[in-house]
């Protein structure tokens, strides 16, 4: 009996590899607005909350972007920006914040997001 049993566990296939998060600029853009809307700012996590997410993802320049900009203030310059360009996607983060006390945080979350990785 535990011949048999081991016999069929051998010859059962292994279930297939979960598929791998597309590398284009604007799918990984979108990861990293989901993650950071959902973490950043729907979590209402005190570290952004003087900022609000202005989502850039139509670009016809090739490079979907997310900014970070005041709250109270959408117009002005953006505080962080982070952006996408070329299959497999180069990301790019740059600003203020990113010499900011977040800087590190703001690199692991964006890293995490864009390799398709969920969670805060």
């Amino acid at each position: 009996m535990a011949a048999a049993a081991l016999v069929l566990t051998a010859c059962q296939s292994k279930p297939p590899a979960a598929p791998k998060p597309s590398s284009t600029a604007l799918a990984t853009m979108e990861r990293v607005a989901l993650g950071a809307n959902g973490c950043w700012f729907k979590a209402k996590d005190p570290a952004f909350a003087d900022y609000r997410l202005a989502p850039e993802l139509n670009s016809f320049s090739g490079r979907p972007r997310i900014l970070i900009v005041p709250r109270h203030s959408p117009e002005s310059r953006p505080l962080l920006v982070v952006q996408a360009e070329g299959q497999p996607a180069q990301l790019q983060a740059f600003g203020p914040l990113m010499s900011g006390p977040t800087s590190a945080r703001i690199s692991t979350d964006i890293r995490r997001w864009a390799a398709g990785g969920a969670g805060c």
